[in-house]
C-alpha cells in the first residue's frame, strides 16, 4: 500500500507541516486511528498542531477519498488509510484492536438485490485476539 503521505504528494494536495504530520500518524499497516489519537500522536510530533486543525484535515481526506471513515463498535469512528486495497476488518470484541484482512468478497445473488444497485461491501468478522482469548474469564 502507498503511503498517505507519497499519495497526496502526488495529488499535488498542499502538505503543510501539520497536514504532513496528520499523514504521517495515518501510515503504516492496520492503522485505524480515532480522530483523538490522530490528534495526540501528531501533536507529540508537532505540539503547535491544532484539534480544530486534525478534525477538518480528516473531513478533507474522507472526502476526497483518501481514507475511509469506520463506525466502531465502541461509538467513535475510526479512519482508515488502507484505501486502495479491497479489504475486510477483524475486531477484537473485547479491547477493539483493529486489524485488515483480506478474503474473498462476499455474493449477493440477484434474487436477493431487490432491485438495489449494488455499490460495495463491508465486511467485519467479529472475534478475540490471542491476548484477550488467553485472558481468563471472571467468574464472579
Amino acid at each position: 500500500m502507498e503511503p498517505l503521505v507519497a499519495r497526496l504528494r502526488r495529488r499535488e494536495w498542499r502538505l503543510t507541516a501539520q497536514r504532513r504530520v496528520i499523514a504521517e500518524v495515518l501510515t503504516g499497516e492496520h492503522v485505524h486511528l480515532t480522530a483523538d489519537e490522530v490528534f495526540e500522536r501528531a501533536r507529540a510530533l508537532l505540539p503547535e498542531v491544532s484539534r480544530a486543525t486534525v478534525y477538518n484535515t480528516l473531513n478533507e481526506l474522507v472526502g476526497m477519498g483518501e481514507l475511509a471513515e469506520m463506525p466502531h463498535a465502541d461509538g467513535r469512528k475510526r479512519y482508515d488509510p488502507n484505501v486502495g486495497d479491497r479489504h475486510h476488518h477483524l475486531v477484537c470484541v473485547d479491547c477493539g484492536r483493529i486489524l485488515d484482512v483480506r478474503a474473498d468478497e462476499p455474493r449477493l445473488p440477484a434474487d436477493q438485490q431487490h432491485g438495489f444497485e449494488l455499490l460495495g461491501v463491508e465486511v467485519t468478522f467479529r472475534a478475540r485476539c490471542p491476548d484477550c482469548a488467553s485472558v481468563p474469564a471472571d467468574v464472579s
